[in-house]
């Protein structure tokens, strides 16, 4: 998951990656998700600065909020079922042996146990 990260006048959109733009994403009660910064903390307690929006939709400041807070709950997005379609049997294209044709050695049974190599049948033990 990425945040992009604002200047701290909150205008424009930073073009680097600094420090200041890494979040930890920790998955709270009931599936929300919580951000804490992983560069400031509370001077006194050491308790991490969340990321949190107000009423307005407006970013509050980290040392305001806590992670028990509704403002710094967030639903996650889900992912898109159809991007991990598990394949069929039907997309399996499977070759079927023509009547009266023998395997050859490339093909048979064996050689594909054997990952593609030869078996030598001559061996004893």
């Amino acid at each position: 998951m990425s945040i992009q990260c604002r200047a701290p006048w909150g205008q424009g959109i930073y073009e680097l990656f600094t420090p200041e733009c890494k979040f930890k994403e920790s998955v709270y009660e009931n599936y929300y998700v919580i951000y804490s910064s992983m560069l400031y903390r509370q001077q006194e307690s050491g308790r991490a600065w969340f990321l949190g929006l107000n009423k307005e939709g407006q970013v509050m400041k980290g040392n305001r909020v806590k992670k028990t807070k509704p403002a710094a709950h967030f639903l996650p997005k889900p992912l898109e079922v159809a991007m991990y379609r598990e394949p069929s049997l039907h997309d399996v294209g499977e070759t079927v042996p023509k009547a009266g044709v023998t395997p050859s050695k490339s093909t048979s049974a064996s050689a594909i146990m054997n990952g593609g190599k030869p078996v030598n049948k001559s061996k004893t033990t």
